[in-house]
């Protein structure tokens, strides 16, 4: 009873209904009609000790291959048996008297092992965002380089040339030791980022600049290629 009282939360009213249930193993149906539950819980409880669900004892010692008298006052339940029979019959309920915060916060379908998975993700997911960040940062570094360049190279009436040959070599090249920092592995054969693939890059690329002039798939495709092959030849 002083299980079920808790799983209620009725413990500051213990004593009154101890003292009007007596020597009684579980209150009549009715008995106490502002708490409806406390029979119910009860009732569970007895339940699987009647059918060996829950290891019952008596004084706080587990009777091994005997099922205690449930009119026994000094029947007992271990902490631990209770909450192992809760959470496989019941795992919705979560008491304070068996449950700690962290457990009763955590959703029940949820195990310690799923969600050890899901934090493990979460910091892979946070090491890769910032390997993308740091790519976006270079890359945006060199657009601005570019920009400011060609910019130089404008004509008197505001309109701008193309790179010249020593220009494009340059970006060609920068463009290329980019490719090969994405791409590439340090002499241990740890990879230097996420990406394995030019695919992953051109597919980053248009996911955060997506629209923007010279940035359309057929152009990465052809530029970051010609910039690969420029620097493989030029060894």
């Amino acid at each position: 009873m002083e299980a079920a009282i808790r799983w209620c939360g009725l413990l500051r009213f213990e004593q009154r209904i101890l003292q009007t249930l007596r020597q009684r193993a579980m209150p009549e149906p009715g008995e106490f009609p502002r708490w409806p539950l406390l029979r119910l819980y009860a009732d569970r409880i007895f339940d699987a000790l009647t059918h060996g669900e829950l290891a019952g004892g008596r004084d706080g010692i587990v009777m091994d291959g005997q099922r205690p008298a449930l009119d026994d006052p000094q029947l007992t339940v271990r902490h631990v048996d209770l909450k192992a029979w809760m959470t496989h019959y019941y795992p919705g309920e979560r008491p304070g008297f068996l449950f700690d915060e962290i457990e009763r916060a955590v959703h029940p379908l949820v195990s310690v092992d799923t969600l050890n998975i899901l934090l493990a993700d979460r910091e892979a997911a946070k090491v890769q965002l910032a390997e993308l960040l740091q790519v976006h940062e270079a890359l945006r570094a060199a657009h601005e380089a570019l920009a400011k360049e060609q910019a130089a190279r404008g004509d008197a009436n505001g309109t701008s040339r193309g790179p010249g040959l020593r220009s494009e070599t340059t970006y060609l090249n920068i463009i290329g030791g980019l490719l090969t920092l994405l791409l590439g592995k340090s002499p241990s054969g740890a990879a230097y980022s996420s990406f394995h693939s030019l695919d992953a890059v051109v597919s980053a690329l248009l996911a955060h600049h997506e629209g923007r002039p010279g940035l359309s798939e057929r152009t990465l495709w052809s530029k970051l290629a010609q910039a690969r092959r420029h620097l493989e030849a030029s060894r």
